[in-house]
């Protein structure tokens, strides 16, 4: 269906834009605001403006005036915030929209226009400089550690049972180094996933099992699946293993008899667009919840980068592996986090299997 000049226009717009009613709520948001936001256009829309965006400055007097008068409000240089999105220097323009009484567009201009996206790049490519420095200091440790681990094991045959203890805590930590040691490497791994027609539920029932005949055992599992979706783009192995990293974290913070829902859902309006204004559709989304404490307040932001964990003997390199994993996918990964309620989505591509192309690509 083609769109009207008026609708494409909206869509092409480079800075994010709303739609807000007379009730100061979200009626419409272009692709550029739910990049901004990472959330869909659905659900930003029934939501209080004043409930998604925070201004470091006060502005309700003069937007009443704004609105009451017609006449469109300028704000520079003022903080901008979101829920799951660090602050950033924004210029804000409010504009009534002439011949429809009450109704507002709202544009933001961030002072860098990628701002977000390009933040995360930054942040990962630091990242992944920092990682390739550690996986050749990695493999370099390995190798003695294995002398180390045998010439303790060798050592135990000849000690008497109250000196093992001391021999088992050495082999015990060895193996604990050397596992983070293979995360390391992981997370250095520059293999190129290896796309292919994936059936998202496939995935999500072969990490449930694996997790019940394990860590996960202690869980109560709930599925609310949509069966009408089609296959994602994907490395079936690689998305396996993020959703097995993103089970165990959501069964190790339910501790006893928690609830995990495994959902899955199609979203036309998901949209991740990169710094260059291209981009695809995301429309498959998959979401793992938990209803454990959730993610420290602290470390929010920041839950995807190298080296941050909210655990006591955390690595923090689990998250920030499947960070890179679905980034290598051309995929979004985020989190949603309060007591009682955490949610990591993942949004991914679709394929039509009919003829192998991108479902609602974005130029």
């Amino acid at each position: 269906m083609t769109k009207s000049p008026i609708e494409s226009v909206w869509s092409s717009l480079p800075i994010p834009g709303l739609l807000i009613d007379p009730n100061d709520i979200i009626t419409e948001a272009n692709p550029a605001a739910e990049g901004f936001f990472n959330a869909s256009g659905k659900s930003l829309c029934g939501k209080s403006i004043w409930e998604r965006l925070v201004v470091g400055a006060p502005l309700e007097d003069s937007f009443a005036r704004a609105k009451e008068f017609s006449t469109p409000l300028f704000v520079n240089d003022v903080e901008v915030s979101s829920f799951g999105i660090s602050q950033l220097q924004c210029n804000l323009t409010f504009a009534p929209v002439l011949q429809c009484p009450g109704y507002v567009l709202v544009l933001i201009a961030p002072r860098e226009l990628a701002g977000r996206i390009n933040q995360t790049n930054s942040v990962k490519s630091a990242a992944k400089s920092a990682i390739g420095m550690a996986e050749m200091l990695a493999h370099e440790i390995k190798n003695p550690l294995a002398g180390i681990s045998g010439a303790a094991q060798l050592l135990s045959m000849n000690l008497e049972a109250k000196d093992l203890e001391l021999t088992d805590l050495i082999v015990e930590e060895t193996r604990r180094i050397v596992n983070l040691l293979d995360q390391v490497e992981d997370f250095g791994n520059s293999r190129k996933p290896q796309m292919t027609a994936v059936n998202i539920h496939d995935i999500l029932d072969r990490a449930k099992r694996s997790a019940q005949l394990g860590f996960g055992a202690h869980i109560h599992f709930e599925e609310e699946y949509d069966p009408s979706l089609p296959a994602a783009l994907a490395d079936s192995d690689q998305l396996l293993q993020v959703v097995l990293n993103l089970i165990k974290n959501a069964s190790e913070a339910c501790k006893n008899e928690g609830k995990i829902k495994l959902k899955t859902s199609f979203d036309h309006s998901f949209r991740l667009r990169r710094s260059d204004g291209t981009g695809q559709a995301l429309p498959l989304q998959i979401q793992i919840c938990d209803d454990g404490p959730g993610v420290p307040v602290d470390i929010r932001n920041e839950v995807f980068d190298p080296f941050v964990s909210g655990k006591e003997n955390g690595t923090g390199l689990g998250l920030a592996l499947a960070s890179k994993i679905i980034s290598d996918h051309d995929g979004w990964i985020s989190l949603d986090s309060v007591p009682g309620n955490t949610v990591f989505t993942i949004s991914l591509a679709a394929i039509n299997i009919k003829n192998n192309s991108f479902l609602s690509e974005v130029s």
